[in-house]
């Protein structure tokens, strides 16, 4: 075993990307394609990159289309109620630097986005995404340096989405559990049940 320290060498293991399928199809837009995935996607993952030089990677998600697109080159991001880490949002203010991965239910090609961020809290902004009354806390507004589709043999190999392959929730601990023991504190440990209510009360 050795460690590979120089790109030639990685190459050599690997080959040329292939023109068509990897390097071709990247824009610096967001196409009609893009367009119809990002507004018919639910989840996302978001990437950013802290000062201590880790990447930070958190799930994003709502209703199909809670991104919205703003014109071809800007997508905005409402940032709900969470737990108040704010590891990405931090990492943003000192590097705006951010990468998305759009997913769609069904569908296992993926979108792949980079950019540059600014995190804004504009009234119009929160207006354009508030819910039930509700704003966001901030919106992550992305101008889009790279797009383009990834393709499907990651989830091809996971069958992500065949519920065949969907885990019986029962057989694991409750995340409050989970908690719990990570904290090593004394803690009331709440079932799985008591979770997804209180998730479900303060979700906006």
């Amino acid at each position: 075993m050795a460690k590979i320290e120089s790109l030639d060498t990685l190459r050599a293991i690997y080959g040329d990307a292939s023109k068509r399928a990897a390097v071709d199809k990247q824009l610096d837009y967001i196409d009609a394609h893009a367009r119809r995935f990002i507004e018919a996607s639910p989840f996302l993952v978001m990437s950013t990159v802290g000062k201590d030089g880790l990447c930070d990677i958190s799930p994003k998600g709502d209703t199909p289309g809670f991104v919205d697109i703003i014109d071809d080159k800007t997508v905005a991001v409402p940032d709900r109620r969470g737990n108040n880490r704010l590891d990405g949002l931090s990492n943003l203010i000192d590097n705006p630097a951010i990468g998305l991965i759009f997913f769609l239910p069904g569908m296992n090609e993926t979108l792949r986005l980079q950019g540059q961020a600014e995190i804004r809290d504009d009234a119009d902004l929160l207006e354009r995404f508030t819910i039930k009354g509700k704003p966001p806390s901030t919106v992550t507004v992305i101008k889009v340096q790279e797009l383009y589709f990834h393709c499907a043999k990651a989830l091809m190999r996971s069958n992500l989405w065949d519920p065949a392959n969907h885990i019986d929730r029962s057989t694991w601990p409750s995340i409050g559990q989970i908690i719990k023991d990570q904290a090593q504190v004394d803690m009331h440990a709440e079932t799985q049940e008591e979770m997804i209510e209180h998730y479900h009360n303060t979700m906006n």
